[in-house]
């Protein structure tokens, strides 16, 4: 990626976040430091499909596409229409969507039997309770049985609804993004509903 394009989707990124701050939930795409925090903790070689929930300019789907490097299925989601349709555009193999409140139908439509991943950039302490809750219904129902939902947030906030859905394997802490963020590692409990 060249100088002009790296300007330009920043600005992209500012343009969006000034127009709907609480669905965008930062003014910068996020850092490699935080994609390689995110992407990581996946056994790329020993999964078959990831979703990313709030995909926004792909600075961290290229981590996953140099991660999945064809063999994984992954399939984006990004509500705001000018960034899914560039998406699209950039990652023709990866299935593009609006909604991940419809990560199931989404999962259905590419006949698959659930989600090894789910991994997110949405600033789910900006959505109202109903919202959360309906995200964190698609994600776990989403996920095959043992799945890892990795998510970042910029506070602590979301971690006792996490909790009470998913076992916390570790949350890490990237201080070199902008704003720094929190990295939750997850994994779907046996029982979701304890």
């Amino acid at each position: 990626m060249n100088l002009g394009s790296i300007v330009l989707e920043k600005f992209l990124f500012l343009n969006k976040f000034i127009q709907s701050p609480k669905e965008v939930g930062s003014v910068t795409p996020s850092s490699g430091f935080l994609a390689k925090a995110m992407t990581r903790p996946v056994a790329w070689d020993k999964i078959e499909s990831v979703a990313e929930l709030g995909a926004g300019t792909g600075a961290l789907t290229k981590y996953i596409e140099q991660a999945a490097s064809g063999r994984v299925k992954v399939l984006l989601f990004e509500k705001e229409p000018v960034l899914r349709y560039k998406l699209a555009q950039k990652y023709p193999a990866f299935a593009c969507y609006a909604d991940a409140c419809g990560i199931q139908k989404a999962v259905r439509r590419e006949k698959l039997d659930g989600l090894d991943v789910v991994i997110s950039g949405l600033p789910f302490f900006n959505f109202p309770q109903e919202v959360r809750d309906r995200l964190i219904k698609q994600i776990i129902s989403s996920l095959k049985p043992g799945g890892s939902f990795i998510a970042f947030q910029y506070s602590l906030q979301m971690k006792p609804q996490l909790r009470h859905y998913f076992d916390i394997e570790t949350i890490r802490f990237v201080p070199f993004n902008l704003p720094p963020a929190f990295v939750y590692v997850c994994r779907k409990k046996a029982d979701p509903t304890s």
